[in-house]
Parts: structure tokens; sequence; C-alpha cells
């Protein structure tokens, strides 16, 4: 609706400074001309904006301006109680913070508006991490924040899975992420991730004082998604052809062809980290999955199926006896 479009590029404006025609309509997906009428009207209001010609012009509000516009719609009022997860900002300190934000905005709501977001409290629970994993130990992420907050330089040492194990790390901290109930630290000055919890120390008195500076340009979230990307690119670099019994699914984070066959079982194409990998994942299924290929693969889990047997079939032979 153009109404809340106006009250957006006013917020925008409010909240970013200067934004060029071009910035508006990439940030509310409409078109530069749609943007230009919105400017017009916004201006016809009374609103102080103004637009500046040149490599470093665009809208900007009169110094000092800000917008009394508080309003919340019902969906964006459930949204934000339900993204402030409370877990998460109590492992970064900012626990009563949070809990103490949302009291005032929910004060500040409407009747009606509080009892949608009370109804979320109740019924919606954000629990990240996963049923079998215990949680990290991370005794430093509180430093990790705030020097991620402060542009603060931290010297660590590091434990990463290969040789040698524990190396030492000048980190340049841009960022914190948080996956599945674990933190990592993106750290420059060529971006690289971090996990928080293998950070076994911090040299203080080497980290103390020295700054960094901060790219510009750096997009958190942008890089974060590359690196996802490429995380599974050359995690699953190989692929296995197997077949599933009915009702069978593999649970996996990449997509997976599969073809019904006359039997009702299910032929597909299954994309694997390593054949040793594959080969523990795939025995769990047991007898509702038959490997085809690689060959290698099938040979393994034949020869284990087989070394089962002999011992199995040994014990039922001494109890029968």
């Amino acid at each position: 609706m153009k109404s809340s479009r106006l009250v957006s590029i006013l917020l925008l404006l409010q909240t970013r400074g200067r934004m060029t025609a071009a910035q508006l309509a990439e940030a509310l997906e409409v078109s530069v001309r749609t943007v230009y009428r919105d400017v017009e009207a916004l201006g016809a209001a009374g609103v102080p904006l103004y637009g500046d010609a040149g490599h470093a012009g665009g809208y900007r509000l009169l110094d000092g301006y800000r917008t009394r516009l508080t309003g919340l719609t019902t969906d964006e009022a459930e949204a934000l109680f339900l993204a402030g997860a409370p877990g998460p900002a109590a492992e970064l300190g900012l626990g009563p913070v949070l809990a103490a934000a949302q009291l005032k905005v929910r004060a500040a709501l409407p009747a009606e508006l509080r009892e949608h977001v009370d109804r979320i409290s109740g019924r919606f629970h954000l629990d990240a991490p996963g049923w079998y994993a215990d949680a990290d130990d991370t005794p430093f992420l509180h430093t990790v924040a705030d020097a991620v907050w402060n542009n603060r330089v931290l010297y660590a040492m590091y434990r990463r899975w290969r040789e040698p194990t524990d190396v030492r790390r000048r980190l340049e901290p841009y960022g914190l992420v948080l996956k599945a109930g674990r933190w990592y630290v993106v750290a420059g000055p060529d971006p690289r991730t971090f996990r928080v919890d293998q950070i076994l120390e911090l040299d203080a008195s080497a980290s103390s004082g020295e700054e960094f500076t901060r790219p510009e340009d750096f997009d958190l979230a942008a890089y974060w998604a590359a690196h996802q990307r490429d995380f599974h690119d050359r995690l699953f670099r190989g692929e296995a052809v197997v077949r599933l019994a009915p009702g069978v699914t593999l649970a996996r984070a990449v997509p997976v062809n599969g073809q019904a066959e006359p039997d009702g079982w299910t032929l597909m194409s299954v994309p694997i980290e390593s054949v040793e990998h594959a080969h523990g994942e795939f025995l769990r299924l047991g007898t509702d999955i038959e490997v085809l290929a690689p060959p290698e693969l099938r040979d393994r889990i034949a020869g284990t199926v087989a070394q089962l047997a002999e011992r199995y079939g040994n014990l039922l032979t001494d109890s029968g006896n």
C-alpha cells in the first residue's frame, strides 16, 4: 500500500541518512519512478525532504527532523516478539536488555496488539540447538562480542582440525553468527570463519587497545550465505546411487532426485561427503536401503554386513547349543 510505503521511506531516511532513489527503490522493491512519485507526495504533505543531484547526491530529511510514527501492524508486532530469541541474547549478556526492550515495546502497543504478542510468547518458543548436541563451552564469547562491537583486534590461540592443531591467530572480528546453536566469528583482514568454542585463550595484553578499520562494504549476511554455499560445495564432492524402501526418506540438507520403481522402492542419486562417511550414515537405515554405486561403497557395506552376520550367527549357534 502507498501509505505504508511512504512511512517506510521516512523510516529508511531517518535511520540510514542520505539515500538515492535507486537505493530506496531496491529497499522497497519498487521502481525508481514510484520512488519519485512517493517523494513528491511526502513533500506535498509538508515533510522536509530534500534531494541533491550529483555523485554524492540523494534524498535526506532536514537535520533534526524525526517522524513520530510508531504504529506497528499486527504482523510486525508478532514478528518482533517472535524474533527476540532469549537464549542467544543471554549468551551475549543482553538478556536483561532484551527483556527491558520488549517490555517497553509491549507497554507502547495498543491493547489489541498486546493480546497478539502475548499469544506469540505463550505459543512459540525458539530453541536453536539440536537434540543430540551438548552446549558448546564458549568462555570468550562476551570478549569476542565486545571486540566485534568496538572494532578491537584479538590475539587468540585457536584449535583447528588439521595439524598443527593449536595455532596463534590475529583476528579482526567483523561479526558473530549463531548457526544451529553454535557461535562463529567472521574475522579479517581476509575474512574467514572461526568457531568461538575453539578459541582456547586470548592474549589480553596484546589485544588491549589495538583497533582495526572494518571494511565499509562488508556485508555479514552476504558473506555467510556465500560461506554456506562454499561449505556444501566442498563437503559433498561425491555421489552415491541408492534404492530406498517405501516410505523411507533421507534427512539431508542437500537436495536429492528420486524415481519411483515398480516394486515401490525409490531409486535416487545422493550427494555424499566421502565413502567412509556415507558407509556409517547408510548403515543406520539397515535393510531399508540398497547401495548400487559407487562400487567401493557397496563392497564396504557388504563386507560390514557379512561380518555382522558372522558375529550374530555365532551367537545364535552358541545359544542353540
